[in-house]
């Protein structure tokens, strides 16, 4: 789990939660107990490719980067991708972008919405670049992730997107 805190619960229902899986928890904060602590701002993350079947993130990828940096968009969900296996499903939460907690907490840098997660799949890519406003940016993102869940709950934003190993494009 990425920015677990002290939480060691798995808040988004994933093929794997049932099974009792191994959980590494990761954060900034050493005082939270965490497995391996670390900034995830700092590039690259401490684990070796591949290293995951889930990665879960509630409320932490607000935090990365800055709105408007491409460059760190991409490398946060690249990092992402680098670890997860073929197959592998990133399970998250975050602010809904209408919500007063999208930038009412002062640590939140970037809005994510299921807008957001377009930009993460070839295959949309495909479909609306040079059709629609979407602007290009294959040349810095080579992975591939599919959005096969995401859902608005209250204030709150639940996704799940698989890892495409190769890359669709």
């Amino acid at each position: 789990m990425l920015g677990a805190g002290s939480n060691r619960d798995l808040r988004v229902s994933t093929p794997l939660v049932n099974e009792k899986p191994t959980i590494t928890t990761l954060d900034i904060e050493p005082r939270h107990g965490t497995d391996v602590v670390h900034d995830l701002n700092v590039l690259p993350w401490p684990f070796p490719d591949e290293s995951f079947d889930e990665i879960h993130a509630y409320e932490i990828l607000e935090h990365l980067g800055q709105q408007g940096d491409a460059g760190a968009f991409f490398a946060h969900f690249g990092e992402i991708y680098r670890i997860l296996r073929k197959g592998g499903v990133l399970a998250g939460s975050c602010p809904r972008w209408d919500s007063i907690w999208a930038w009412g907490d002062p640590s939140h840098r970037r809005v994510i919405n299921k807008g957001t997660f377009t930009f993460l799949d070839q295959t949309e890519y495909a479909k609306q670049v040079g059709k629609t406003a979407m602007t290009d940016f294959r040349s810095i993102w080579k992975g591939d992730f599919d959005v096969f869940a995401c859902q608005d709950s209250g204030d709150q934003m639940y996704f799940l997107l698989r890892a495409y190993k190769p890359a669709r494009a």
